[in-house]
C-alpha cells in the first residue's frame, strides 16, 4: 500500500469489451497494491468504433490518429496525466498521435514485448485483426528486443478479422469460433514459436493460458498492470 496519490489514467476507447476488461482489470487489480476497494482515478473515452473502422477500410492511419487525438484532448480535460488505448490495430497510427499528444501515452506492443523478453520467450506467434497483423505495430517493437514472430497465413488472418469483427466485439463467444483460434495457435506453435501475442483486446475473453496450446501474452491485461503499475510510481516518463 502507496500514501502517494497515483496518476489519473485516461483510456482512449476503441471498441466495448477491449475498453471494458481494460477498465476492470485496473480496478479488480490495484486493491493489493493500493488496499481495499482502492484504485487510481480512472477516465474512459471513446468515440464511435464505426468512425475507426471507416478510417481503417480506407487506409486513412492520419484520421485514426485524429479521432485517438480527440479522446486524448477529452481525457486532458477530463484531469488524466497517463495515456493508454487497449486496442492493438490503432496503434498504427501512434507516430501521427505521440508528437501532437497533451499527454504521455504507454505503448501495448512495447508493454507486451518487454513482457515477453522477460518472460524468456525467442518466437511469438501474432494474432488480432487482418488491419493488426499486417502491420508493423508489433514487429517493431519486438524487433527492438531481438524477438522474432510468425503471422497467420493470409486466408487465417481475413477469417481471424471477420470473426473478431462480426463476433468478438459485439460479445458473442461461439464455440466454433474458439476452436478456430486454437487451431490458428497451434499451427503457430508448429512453426517453432513459444508464445502467442493476443494481439486483440476481445481475443482474451476466448483464449487465455487454460486453453492455449502456447502461453498466452494478454495484450489487455498487460497494458492495464503497465498502466497501474506506472499511475502508482509517479508521474509518466
Amino acid at each position: 500500500m502507496t500514501d502517494a496519490t497515483p496518476l489519473h489514467i485516461g483510456i482512449v476507447a476503441c471498441s466495448a469489451e477491449g475498453a471494458a476488461l481494460c477498465y476492470r482489470t485496473i480496478c479488480a487489480e490495484a486493491a493489493p497494491l493500493l488496499g481495499a476497494h482502492a484504485h487510481p482515478t480512472v477516465s474512459l473515452h471513446g468515440l464511435s468504433l464505426a468512425d475507426y473502422v471507416e478510417c481503417l477500410d480506407r487506409g486513412d492511419i492520419a484520421g485514426v490518429g485524429e479521432l485517438m487525438l480527440s479522446s486524448a484532448r477529452a481525457l486532458a480535460r477530463a484531469g488524466a496525466q497517463l495515456l493508454i488505448c487497449p486496442d492493438n490495430t490503432i496503434h498504427q497510427a501512434m507516430s501521427y498521435v505521440l508528437p501532437r499528444s497533451p499527454l504521455p501515452w504507454l505503448h501495448i506492443a512495447e508493454v507486451v514485448a518487454q513482457e515477453a523478453a522477460a518472460r524468456g520467450y525467442r518466437r511469438l506467434g501474432l494474432t488480432g485483426t487482418r488491419w493488426l497483423v499486417e502491420s508493423e505495430v508489433y514487429p517493431d517493437k519486438l524487433g527492438a528486443l531481438g524477438l522474432e514472430y510468425r503471422r497467420p497465413d493470409a486466408g487465417q488472418r481475413a477469417r481471424i478479422g471477420r470473426l473478431i469483427m462480426d463476433e468478438l466485439v459485439y460479445g458473442r463467444f461461439e464455440p466454433a469460433t474458439v476452436a478456430y483460434f486454437l487451431e490458428v495457435i497451434a499451427g503457430l506453435q508448429a512453426q517453432g514459436c513459444d508464445a502467442v501475442v493476443l494481439g486483440c483486446t476481445e481475443i482474451p475473453l476466448i483464449v487465455d493460458d487454460a486453453n492455449s496450446p502456447l502461453p498466452t501474452l494478454d495484450s489487455t491485461r498487460l497494458l492495464a498492470r503497465a498502466a497501474l503499475r506506472r499511475a502508482i510510481g509517479g508521474a509518466p516518463a
